[in-house]
């Protein structure tokens, strides 16, 4: 399946992600759905692996890429958390999202240039400079 599909199914599985975290947290505390959000994540992940073993795929494992999922693992535990504490305050999903979202997108791309030395094109400014604007212009208006 080509990147860009993959990318597109991502980004729907994402929307599907914070519009249900929108609705749950109107029903049920923010670490309670944290906590259920990831127990299913994590069922989900160990099915997959779960697949690839019976496969009998290779499972090659590093303590680098291990503690680097790791952090991964803690930064979207407390993304999730503080999703559903954003939502539950009464932000609607058409600006939370976008909000959270872009800011995350900006951070990323900043975090690629400082971190790991990537090299933006004047497009990609550019481009990043439409999602402060964005995020600005949705802000305001909440």
């Amino acid at each position: 399946m080509p990147w860009l599909v993959l990318a597109l199914l991502t980004a729907l599985s994402l929307a599907f992600y914070n519009f249900f975290i929108k609705l749950a947290s109107e029903h049920v505390p923010a670490a309670v759905g944290a906590v259920v959000l990831q127990l299913v994540a994590a069922a989900l992940g160990g099915l997959w692996l779960l697949r690839l073993k019976l496969q009998g795929q290779p499972l090659l494992l590093s303590s680098k890429g291990m503690w680097l999922a790791a952090a991964a693992g803690l930064g979207v535990g407390l993304a999730e958390i503080l999703t559903f504490v954003v939502f539950s305050r009464g932000v609607s999903s058409s600006v939370g999202t976008p909000v959270i979202v872009g800011g995350s997108v900006l951070l990323t791309a900043v975090l690629g240039v400082v971190v790991a030395r990537e090299v933006l094109t004047l497009p990609q400014v550019l481009g990043l400079l439409l999602i402060v604007g964005g995020i600005a212009l949705l802000a305001r208006g909440h």
